[in-house]
């Protein structure tokens, strides 16, 4: 008797397979497979993130006691724990981070919404360190007796959508990563102090595009042009060159500093921006919705499984980091399509706990009770969307 589809299928629905299919085509990742395909494999990895599996042990068996639900499941057949390692360490990982750009896109796509009205889009970059042991992951030098990651990632602020990653081991500098940024023509680009690198945020003002970052009290400025009538908060606004001979020569042209006092925490806040005509608080609004991206990473660590990996090669971390990032945009697409009221922890509650269930979506994520949503208000966990 058909009762309808798994929970776990009906979110599937919500990723094109066909895309996905094109994608590992190009990169031979179903060359020579009989049972276990690429597509198999996605949906184990992100049943895995979904349901909190700790362990690849932990997945296996968790797929093995669904095993009469595999193929409605879409994992095809059950995968045994030897195939499952030796694909996520030997099938290119390119296929993984590829679709998770193609997800990422269509979540941006349908969550588009102008907030700062500035003409362009606004994003945040930041990294975050994932620590590894080194015994076990001796690929990943950090220090002497240390192992780990950093996860580079750029966010858009306005849809609240990461929109690229770049992993890289954790003894790279934070400044290097913006080389591999993909700037965009009247975009808006928003770093913390540790990016204060003026040869490198003079190549974001020569592509067409603007940034702001937070200064330090020892970069030297030579103001030539200063602002009056200032807004509440806004100490001193002035255009002119970066002063000292290696800086200038860094960074030639016109560059503005604003000096902001922020009425909420009484701190003194540097902003460099080449963006020259737009309002001072503007600058101050961008800087403090930066903030957005560090709740992500929160996010990111306390509810999908991107601090635990489930193998110990390079490729499989990066597999197991592209899946969690594909449930995270697969579930703000679900979110956005079917208009639930729910936050993205909310869903992944219910998710996890539902995902062998034929119960539909709608009646899953219905409006939640009142009871509910006063105890989460009093939640102390990040809240995005």
């Amino acid at each position: 008797m058909n009762k309808g589809k798994y929970v776990f299928s009906q979110l599937l629905s919500f990723l094109d397979p066909f895309v996905f299919l094109r994608i590992s085509k190009k990169y031979g990742g179903d060359k020579y497979v009989k049972t276990f395909s690429c597509w198999n494999q996605l949906a184990v990895m992100m049943f895995g993130q979904l349901s909190n599996r700790e362990s690849l042990r932990d997945l296996v068996l968790a797929t093995h006691a669904h095993a009469n639900k595999a193929f409605h499941l879409g994992f095809g057949k059950h995968a045994s724990k030897s195939t499952l390692a030796d694909a996520n360490a030997n099938r290119d990982y390119r296929i993984f981070e590829e679709f998770a750009y193609r997800v990422m896109a269509e979540a941006r796509q349908c969550r588009a919404t102008e907030i700062f009205k500035l003409g362009g889009k606004a994003y945040a970059f930041d990294s975050s360190t994932i620590d590894l042991c080194l015994s076990v992951f001796g690929w990943a030098l950090f220090r002497k007796k240390k192992g780990g990651i950093k996860l580079h990632t750029l966010y858009d602020i306005e849809t609240q959508i990461p929109t690229f990653f770049h992993i890289t081991p954790a003894r790279n500098h934070d400044t290097r990563a913006m080389d591999a940024i993909p700037y965009e023509e009247n975009s808006f680009y928003i770093f913390d102090r540790a990016y204060n690198d003026f040869g490198r945020l003079f190549t974001i003002d020569g592509v067409g595009a603007y940034f702001v970052v937070r200064g330090k009290k020892n970069n030297d400025f030579k103001p030539m042009r200063w602002k009056r009538r200032l807004p509440a908060g806004v100490m001193s606004d002035a255009v002119g060159y970066m002063d000292g001979q290696l800086t200038m020569s860094k960074y030639p042209e016109k560059i503005r500093r604003i000096l902001y006092l922020d009425p909420e925490s009484g701190r003194n806040f540097i902003f460099f921006t080449n963006a020259l005509n737009i309002n001072p608080l503007k600058v101050a609004e961008l800087y403090h919705n930066r903030w957005q991206i560090e709740l992500f990473f929160k996010w990111l660590k306390q509810h999908l499984k991107v601090k635990k990996f489930w193998g110990q090669t390079e490729n499989a971390v990066r597999i197991q980091i592209y899946t969690a990032v594909t449930a995270y945009c697969m579930m703000a697409i679900v979110q956005k399509k079917m208009d639930v009221q729910r936050s993205i922890y909310e869903m992944l509650q219910l998710v996890s706990v539902s995902l062998t269930d034929t119960v539909e979506l709608k009646a899953l994520f219905c409006k939640p009770n009142c009871n509910i949503v006063n105890e989460l208000n009093d939640s102390s966990e990040p809240t995005l969307f």
